[in-house]
């Protein structure tokens, strides 16, 4: 299951679950916001994110899940599947309803006390907290189910799955308004959602593994682990939030409220750059945790082969952001925009690219069973990266924020890509850094940063864009691999001018 083919394919299909939530919301939001007014859909924000965050209930188990799945499934122990999948779920769907009694018990306080919630609206909205609540349990039991489907690289399955229920979560509330605008309604509908869901992904989890049709197995010995590895998953799926969102919260305490915005729109811009090492590491996880129990060296060549592939990527479209910084942010928001965030771009855009290297290294450590490591080093970075926005916002404004953005995710990175290496434990050629490659991107991206002119930054984009795909080619993929390439090629041309053999 670790081929790269499938892998590929694997990424493919999984970037395609995470793009299309966002192709459903840029054309859905405009029209609830529309429908439903400024204050209820504020609350159905509220709710989606609710509904996206209602996973840190399951204290990572969803992953740990996948991890002993896929780790069983490498070392040919699948007769502790059925004890390790129920177990799982189980104690899933028991944090679930914990945490569902909590928020419902809450909910009263939360609509009246913390949100600033219209009064017209305060019933409305308890009712859809309440109704979000009872949802939990099965929102977070998918959760598990879906990391039985990971575990075992089915991602055509997942993503079958997936964009059905990413187009409800904006097309059910649509179909919803022209018969009412009532909050709780709209939630109803989302809730149903999820429930269709839970039990779509319940029987086909049924039909497609054998151990789930066999009498459930409880087994509290299988606790614990769940629960060590589960844990330290956790506090980085807090804490690597805490440090993307904080800095707009110190700029807003530092700096003039404006400054928020400017910062905050090159940023999600950025982020966006991310969905495909998501997507990669999505895939590789699974796959680092299956190759690790038989081979370590399959695992080795899996760290490298994702790194080249985020960097082959990424880089292209970083250069882009870095060089035409100012013009991409006139055109896109005005010329206000681009004085104030153009730094901002430049070093988000430069971040992004070291990032995306770092996720390959987030996703060996995990997927090796060392999730304590990544746990321990975003508690370790939090403080520093505070102190170190504090620093440089006071010393250089927005533009030290994004550098401080940068600064610290490239210390995650080098940090990541040292304890990976470590806790692969074998042969380091099969690591080997294309050093010159990377030195070579660092002074494009840093010509391209200072060239003056609007003339002269197109001019070498063009430029850049001509000479990268060969050094590209010769840099980043191996003989091997270029090799694996032309054969496909040749297969794809040779179909097309024989119909008769791409029928075969």
């Amino acid at each position: 299951m670790t081929d790269s083919t499938l892998l590929a394919r694997n990424t493919a299909l999984n970037f395609a679950g995470q793009a299309v939530p966002l192709v459903a919301a840029l054309v859905s939001i405009p029209w609830l916001i529309r429908g439903l007014g400024a204050d209820r859909f504020g609350v159905l924000t509220l709710a989606w994110a609710a509904i996206g965050y209602f996973g840190l209930v399951d204290l990572g188990l969803g992953r740990a899940l996948t991890h002993a799945v896929a780790t069983r499934l490498g070392s040919n122990r699948e007769s502790e599947l059925v004890a390790v999948g129920w177990t799982a779920l189980a104690l899933m769907f028991l944090l679930g309803a914990v945490g569902g009694a909590v928020v419902a018990a809450l909910t009263p306080w939360l609509v009246t006390d913390v949100l600033k919630i219209p009064a017209s609206l305060v019933a409305e909205s308890a009712r859809s907290f309440t109704l979000l609540a009872l949802s939990l349990p099965i929102v977070v039991s998918t959760a598990g189910l879906r990391g039985i489907i990971e575990a075992h690289q089915h991602f055509g399955l997942a993503t079958t799955l997936r964009i059905p229920l990413a187009i409800f979560s904006y097309a059910g509330p649509l179909a919803a308004l022209p018969f009412t605008h009532r909050l709780d309604v709209v939630v109803a509908v989302l809730v149903a959602g999820r429930v269709v869901a839970g039990a779509a992904h319940l029987a086909l989890c049924m039909k497609r593994y054998a151990f789930l049709r066999h009498r459930p197995a409880i087994r509290l010995r299988v606790i614990r682990p769940l629960l060590r590895v589960g844990g330290w998953m956790t506090v980085s799926n807090v804490v690597s939030p805490l440090m993307t969102y904080f800095d707009r919260f110190l700029i807003g305490a530092l700096l003039p409220v404006a400054a928020v915005a400017y910062y905050v729109t090159p940023f999600e811009a950025v982020m966006k750059l991310l969905l495909f090492p998501s997507a990669l590491m999505g895939v590789l996880f699974p796959a680092f945790a299956e190759s690790f129990a038989r081979d370590r060296a399959r695992t080795a060549d899996l760290f490298d082969k994702g790194v080249r592939a985020v960097v082959l990527v990424i880089f292209p479209v970083s250069l882009v952001l870095v060089t035409l910084a100012p013009s991409i942010l006139r055109v896109w928001v005005g010329a206000e925009f681009a004085r104030a965030g153009s730094g901002v771009l430049q070093w988000l855009a430069v971040g992004a690219l070291i990032n995306a290297v770092g996720f390959v290294g987030f996703a060996v450590l995990q997927g090796v069973g060392r999730a304590d490591i990544t746990g321990k080093l975003n508690l370790v970075e939090l403080p520093l990266y505070v102190v170190t926005i504090w620093v440089l916002a006071n010393a250089m404004g927005l533009a030290g924020v994004a550098m401080a953005w940068t600064l610290r995710v490239l210390f995650d990175t080098v940090a990541l890509w040292m304890l990976a290496r470590r806790s692969l434990a074998t042969d380091r050629r099969l690591l080997r850094t294309p050093m010159p490659t990377w030195l070579a991107m660092g002074s494009a991206l840093l010509v391209g940063a200072f060239l003056p002119g609007t003339a002269a930054r197109v001019a070498y984009v063009v430029a850049v864009a001509m000479v990268y795909p060969p050094i590209a080619w010769f840099g980043l993929v191996r003989s091997s691999e270029r090799g694996a390439v032309r054969r496909l090629m040749h297969r794809s041309m040779s179909a097309i001018d024989d119909p008769s053999r791409q029928a075969a």
